[in-house]
């Protein structure tokens, strides 16, 4: 099995990981409501995307359920 000859320093290390790092989630605003939402995805707030109402939002099945 093969066995390093020598210690990997910080430096080294480090710059080997510099491509692991975590970048926040890129945002769009919603042309129906205005909130910030995922590109490519419906609204979570309104429930539209590319002007249609695709999803239920939280209040319309709240109605719902309450009328059942």
């Amino acid at each position: 099995m093969a066995v390093p000859k020598h210690k990997t320093s910080k430096s080294k290390r480090d710059k080997r990981r510099t491509h692991q790092k975590i970048d926040a989630p890129i945002l769009g605003t919603c042309a129906q409501c205005g909130e910030r939402k995922l590109p490519h995805n419906a609204c979570p707030n309104c429930g539209t995307y590319k002007g249609r109402k695709v999803v239920p939002t939280k209040d319309e099945l709240s109605v719902k359920k309450d009328a059942k």
